[in-house]
C-alpha cells in the first residue's frame, strides 16, 4: 500500500524545485528511457521517506545539480512507497544491483554506469555522497565523456569495483 501523497508531498517538491522530472508510473519510466540515445546521460534518483534520503540524498542530488562543471543530460526520479510501478521498472533497468532506496544511478543512454546504494548513503555526509556523484558526473557527463583518448576524470579504473553480474555492462562502477 503507498504512503499517503499529503505525506510525500515535501518529499518530493525537494527534487522536482531544481528541476528534476518526476516519473509517476512505468509508461512514463519507459519513455524516459526509450528516448534517450546512446550518448545520453540520466541521473535516476530512487527517493524515499527515510531519513538518510532526507538528511543525505536529495541534499547531495541538489549540490551534485547545482555544482559548476558538467551534467548530465537529465535528471528523474521515483519515490519508492509511493509509485510503486514507476520504481519497479527503474530497479528493472538496474539488473544486478540490489533493491535499496534511496538510491541514484548515473546511466548512460540505457545502461547505469554508476550506483549509490542506500548502503553507500546511510551514515555519510550529503557533501561526501555529492562529490563521489560529481565524479561520477564528472568522467561520464564531461566533454571528452572519459573518452579514451584524454582519459576519464573520475578514479583509475583498477581501484573502482567492478560489477559482479554479468549483466551489467563493463563500464558499471559502484563506489567503494
Amino acid at each position: 500500500m503507498p504512503y499517503p501523497e499529503q505525506m510525500v508531498a515535501p518529499m518530493r517538491r525537494e527534487l522536482t524545485q531544481l528541476g528534476v522530472e518526476e516519473l509517476r508510473d512505468a509508461d512514463a519510466v519507459d519513455t524516459a528511457f526509450e528516448n534517450t540515445a546512446d550518448d545520453e546521460t540520466t541521473v535516476a534518483v530512487i527517493n524515499s521517506v527515510c531519513g538518510c534520503a532526507a538528511s543525505n540524498a536529495r541534499p547531495a542530488v541538489k549540490a551534485a545539480k547545482e555544482a559548476d562543471g558538467p551534467q548530465p543530460d537529465r535528471y528523474v526520479t521515483v519515490f519508492a512507497g509511493q509509485d510503486l510501478d514507476a520504481t519497479e521498472r527503474l530497479r528493472e533497468k538496474l539488473v544486478g544491483i540490489p533493491d535499496s532506496s534511496p538510491f541514484i544511478a548515473l546511466f548512460k543512454g540505457q545502461d547505469p554506469v554508476y550506483a549509490i546504494e542506500r548502503r553507500h548513503i546511510e551514515g555519510r555526509s550529503a557533501r561526501a555522497i555529492a562529490s563521489d556523484l560529481r565524479e561520477a558526473i564528472d568522467e561520464h557527463c564531461g566533454e571528452t565523456n572519459g573518452t579514451a583518448e584524454e582519459g576519464p576524470s573520475g578514479p583509475d579504473e583498477a581501484d573502482a569495483p567492478q560489477a559482479e553480474s554479468s549483466n551489467l555492462p563493463e563500464t558499471f562502477r559502484s563506489i567503494k
